[in-house]
């Protein structure tokens, strides 16, 4: 007789685990289509919280990327040579290109360990207080820099920045993926590669300021600068709402939906059935795969969307991107005074910001694949032309003036060299560099969406370390002296990226979360993405879920 009421009281559970998540399943089907019918602005309208919130965890991703151009510029820089370089025989001091690679690789390397951090800790405590950690410890960090008495101690401080600064690359995309509409994520997560933009028109544009002058402070500024960020931004992110995807991964519901309040505006029912979304996409992916562990990303469930993630993110530097952090250097040793070589790089950092501003433009008429793959097609030609010129008649050969600088015998093609570097960084920024920051938060499963963007991003580093060591031999006039000739090299890598994009990279562009899962879980083909008709609602499997509520 017990046993008969123990199992009438197990059904009666399971009914009611099933009519939850059928409840569950309608509200989500509801808020489906409501993000499908969503236009821009009425987007823009219902979530400008949301967009205010992003758009400041972002803005941390400035400090990197004014921390970057910092050190390939300084490498230019006469007051930073006379400093840390080494003395030659002609009495003049110049840095090695082995420690130039050692410099540039120290802040990839610490990118590498805060990363890896971060998947874990993000995942633990959240986005909030993971940011604000990173925050407080940049500031301690500067100091090393600031004061650094010699190249190993500059090293010390570049891999010690570059631990919060792995924390931004990680939480800044993700945050932004998480807070807004589908109609939307295109633009907040893009937005993440115009700040990595101005941070570079801001290290330039420093750089430049101080130029002329030939004591410690023309290094020490620049270092100095980047406490300007952390105080008011860690003043601002106290005060965000968290995600409320990791809320909800938590099983944290009643949070999660208060969040959403301070995100968006709108009838209390839509954001009830929103969060339903969450909670739907959610409960399905842990059916379809277990785990949330950096061992889950490569789940057969997950391996094909980890691949996707990781190599359109180290494509980046397998385009010749990374020629762009050297371009003042670039153009120095092209032949280019040095106050040209750094109004070229404050140009072309410009080019930059205006070229990411056009990309949102692009987006919302040829979708992500489109400018992806066709970026890389376009970059591969530019780099050839680029390797062309160094092979006219007197492009390699370079005089010295009365006053120590260097020019080369062929202005012109110094000139044509640099040019076409401009129109590459547009290009650039235009398609693969904000793209790819929209595709490596959307292609990744929620549950293990941190993780996969942080071995994304880390498999870029490794590559920016290979790149930190190649490119200062490839243009150091001590070293291989290829100058120009790099397009080659660089050339033939993109026209390879751009094949394997070409079959490997879906279009998500109108995708909810739920109906990637879905296209993924069915193997489709990545050229048929866009085209494929999904219905999750009516594929979804008969389990029941519990869903735990915590205070």
């Amino acid at each position: 007789m017990e046993t008969t009421k123990n199992e009438a009281r197990e059904d009666d559970v399971q009914i009611s685990a099933e009519a939850r998540f059928a409840a569950v399943s309608a509200e989500a089907q509801a808020a489906t289509a409501k993000e499908h019918s969503m236009s821009l602005w009425r987007g823009i309208k219902t979530y400008p919280h949301a967009i205010g919130w992003s758009i400041l965890f972002s803005t941390a991703i400035i400090m990197e990327g004014y921390d970057v151009v910092l050190m390939g510029s300084f490498f230019a820089y006469p007051a930073f040579e006379n400093r840390y370089g080494d003395l030659q025989p002609d009495g003049s001091r110049v840095l090695s290109a082995a420690w130039q690679a050692g410099l540039t690789n120290g802040m990839n390397c610490g990118q590498i360990l805060g990363l890896m951090a971060t998947g874990i800790v993000a995942e633990r405590f959240g986005y909030r207080k993971t940011m604000l950690g990173a925050l407080t410890s940049v500031i301690g960090f500067i100091f090393i820099l600031f004061f650094a008495p010699n190249k190993p101690a500059l090293i010390a401080g570049e891999i010690l920045m570059g631990i919060p600064l792995g924390v931004f690359q990680t939480v800044t995309v993700t945050y932004a993926s998480e807070v807004c509409p589908v109609v939307l994520r295109a633009y907040l997560t893009t937005y993440v590669n115009l700040c990595w933009v101005i941070g570079q028109i801001v290290g330039s544009a420093v750089l430049r300021a101080l130029l002329s002058r030939t004591d410690e402070w023309a290094y020490r500024i620049p270092f100095a600068v980047q406490w300007v960020w952390p105080v008011p931004l860690i003043i601002a992110i106290s005060l965000a709402p968290e995600s409320p995807w990791w809320l909800v991964r938590k099983g944290r519901i009643d949070e999660a939906t208060a969040s959403l309040r301070r995100l968006a505006n709108g009838p209390e029912d839509d954001l009830t059935e929103t969060v339903s979304m969450m909670v739907h996409t959610t409960t399905l992916e842990a059916q379809l795969s277990e785990g949330t562990s950096y061992w889950s990303c490569f789940s057969s469930s997950n391996i094909r969307r980890t691949e996707i993630s990781c190599l359109t993110w180290a494509v980046q530097n397998l385009c010749g991107a990374g020629l762009m952090g050297y371009s003042t250097y670039f153009y120095e040793n092209a032949g280019l005074p040095t106050a040209k070589s750094f109004d070229m790089s404050l140009a072309q950092y410009g080019i930059g910001f205006f070229g990411t501003l056009f990309s949102w433009v692009l987006m919302s008429h040829l979708g992500r694949r489109t400018l992806y793959v066709g970026g890389l097609f376009t970059l591969c030609g530019l780099l050839m032309i680029v390797g062309f010129i160094s092979l006219a008649p007197g492009a390699s050969t370079i005089i010295t003036n009365a006053d120590g600088s260097t020019q080369s015998s062929n202005i012109a093609t110094a000139w044509a060299t640099g040019s076409m570097l401009l129109v590459y960084t547009f290009v650039y920024d235009s398609t693969v560099g904000p793209v790819c920051y929209s595709l490596v938060s959307e292609i990744p499963a929620t549950r293990v969406r941190n993780k996969t963007v942080v071995l994304a991003r880390n498999l870029y580093n490794v590559f920016s370390i290979v790149n930190g060591i190649v490119i200062p031999y490839m243009l150091n006039p001590t070293a291989w002296h290829w100058e120009g000739k790099a397009g080659f090299f660089w050339g033939g890598l993109c026209f390879l990226s751009a094949t394997w994009a070409f079959f490997r990279l879906p279009e998500p562009r109108g995708r909810t979360f739920s109906e990637l899962d879905a296209l993924f879980e069915k193997g489709v083909p990545a050229r048929k993405f866009a085209s494929e008709y999904v219905d999750v609602f009516g594929q979804e499997s008969e389990k029941s879920a519990g869903i735990e509520h915590k205070e």
